[in-house]
């Protein structure tokens, strides 16, 4: 089991930058491929981004392409996501998670097996 810890959410504006952390304890994220996923109110949680095995290819959801960047430090430890360009509907909490996929479950909630308790993420002016 990895522990999985959030933060970097708040309060920005809309066309501002936020960057949310996620730390691991327990165990490398190298022996997972993790991801981020939102939750709206009212709405089912959505798929973000990811990380897979054993590459590191990043794969995004079309709505965040090309303002929102994934990454992983060095030590396998911390992930982020760089937000750019934010839109009051990327408001959410934003949840980092970890577990086992194939390529075609990767963007499934079901794949995952840990998940953080979320961080708030809201766009407004």
């Amino acid at each position: 089991q990895v522990q999985l810890v959030e933060s970097g959410g708040g309060l920005v504006q809309p066309g501002g930058s936020l960057r949310l952390s996620c730390a691991a304890s327990g165990r490398s994220l190298r022996s997972y491929d993790v991801a981020w996923f939102r939750q709206a109110p009212g709405k089912e949680r959505e798929f973000v981004a990811a990380i897979k095995r054993p590459g590191g290819t990043i794969l995004y959801a079309d709505s965040v392409k090309g303002r929102f960047t994934m990454s992983r430090d060095n030590a396998a430890i911390s992930v982020f996501l760089q937000m750019n360009s934010l839109k009051p509907e990327d408001t959410a909490v934003y949840f980092c998670a970890a577990g086992s996929a194939i390529t075609s479950t990767i963007r499934n909630v079901g794949t995952y097996t840990n998940w953080g308790q979320g961080t708030q993420v809201t766009v407004s002016s």
